[in-house]
């Protein structure tokens, strides 16, 4: 239904009461979608450009500046900054694991460098970045296995986990400090994310908060099962951020490569996914302070080409130009 005659909300403004909206952006896209960027979102998060390997790709070598150009864009537009991530598997440097010789480094040296590299950035954009994604998909999918089997895990033990939400509370005391995963509305995995948070609620761990990631299909997971990841994880006293959301047009399924654009179908059954997540989401506004997508127009988004090469995808509210999709005015009007 084309409305291009009525004046496009803002979507930020419509959620005001309710929670931030954010975005995933990079150095492409804070140009390209600077305009709707200003409009619809007061909350950034950086796509790449806070990860590991991007901020200390050789050991003391901090490599700021991209980092530091998404940072001013939030400050320029009044914008709130998650912080993604500090901790992870993936993105990691090779260096950060080893010696000079080559070998695995002890856990002392691995505890130090996490400690070195936590609080050089945290400390840099303390007062810009209001919480911080510490330790990101630390659980593993599937089998009984609690812990993914990582370096960190490996060289450390189990407790890099706590190490690292303390080493980020000392470098920045008043940022708020998430623990984040997908799959998190599973009902298995979500066991395993609630074991572990709540390991660390009982010790003391200063940990505030879990993010959803939130990379969601038209029909996975299902409304309950999203319903009750959200209300197990808030039993914890925890507020809870949707980190990552985009809603694929494929099912999981579906690995067709011949779409060109979304069909009549597939527009319609994301429109109706998008209005019952969001009445969903509003039922929990006491405990969800933000909603952040992995991007924020189907221009750009890190689905084109993952998990089937050579495929587009469609995720978001707003088009390819921009404009409001009909799943932004059914998210828009309540």
């Amino acid at each position: 239904m084309a409305k291009t005659s009525v004046e496009v909300p803002s979507l930020q403004k419509v959620y005001e009461s309710y929670f931030n909206i954010g975005a995933a952006v990079n150095l492409r896209t804070i140009e390209t979608q600077q305009n709707l960027l200003a409009k619809h979102f007061n909350s950034i998060t950086a796509e790449n450009d806070m990860k590991f390997e991007l901020l200390q790709p050789e050991e003391g070598k901090f490599t700021f500046e991209r980092a530091d150009k998404l940072a001013a864009f939030a400050k320029r537009h009044g914008m709130k900054m998650r912080g993604h991530t500090l901790v992870w598997h993936n993105q990691t440097p090779d260096w950060v694991f080893k010696n000079s010789e080559g070998e695995r480094v002890t856990r002392d040296q691995l505890l130090q460098r996490m400690k070195d590299h936590m609080t050089t950035v945290m400390q840099r954009y303390k007062g810009q970045i209001y919480c911080w994604d510490v330790v990101n998909e630390a659980v593993t999918d599937e089998g009984p296995e609690l812990y993914r089997k990582t370096n960190w895990l490996d060289i450390i033990g189990e407790d890099y986990i706590e190490k690292a939400f303390e080493f980020a509370h000392a470098a920045d005391p008043d940022a708020l400090l998430f623990y984040n995963d997908y799959n998190e509305s599973n009902p298995g995995k979500r066991e395993k994310i609630y074991q572990l948070v709540k390991s660390l609620v009982e010790k003391g761990v200063p940990i505030h908060g879990v993010g959803l990631q939130a990379h969601w299909n038209l029909t996975n997971p299902c409304l309950e099962d999203i319903r009750d990841a959200i209300e197990r994880y808030a039993s914890l006293g925890l507020k809870l951020q949707l980190t990552e959301l985009d809603i694929s047009v494929f099912n999981h399924e579906d690995k067709r490569t011949d779409l060109t654009a979304p069909t009549a179908e597939i527009i319609e059954q994301q429109t109706q996914r998008y209005q019952q997540v969001f009445e969903l989401l509003r039922e929990y506004r006491e405990v969800i302070t933000a909603v952040t997508f992995w991007g924020a127009a189907d221009d750009y988004t890190w689905l084109n080409d993952f998990p089937v090469r050579g495929r587009k995808n469609w995720p978001f509210l707003f088009d390819e130009h921009h404009q409001p999709k009909e799943a932004f005015w059914k998210v828009t009007s309540f």
